[in-house]
């Protein structure tokens, strides 16, 4: 049992330590980059879009940006909608 509470308590003290070297995500300076910071960025980490791209094709895209809406429901309006997909497929699409 103690040897649980050590290692459930080193880990408490060793991850903000490990999360510190974490470099901020620049995405692409390109048209829309302001919607899908605001938008996507609320939720989760930017690095899912490098990390994902170059596979998603267009409609992969599209299909990503109405899940996170219409599953996950992401306060997205259509319009920006419209700029996060056309911004993703221009600059981290196949």
């Amino acid at each position: 049992m103690k040897a649980i509470i050590l290692v459930v308590g080193a880990w408490f003290l060793l991850a903000p330590a490990a999360s510190a070297d974490e470099q901020p995500v620049t995405l692409k300076n390109a048209p829309g980059r302001d919607a899908v910071e605001g938008n996507c960025g609320s939720c989760h980490s930017l690095d899912y879009i490098q990390t994902n791209s170059p596979f998603p094709s267009a409609a992969l895209w599209d299909a990503e940006v109405k899940k996170m809406m219409n599953v996950f429901g992401a306060p997205i309006a259509p319009a920006d909608a419209k700029t996060i997909t056309d911004y993703l497929v221009k600059n981290y699409g196949s």
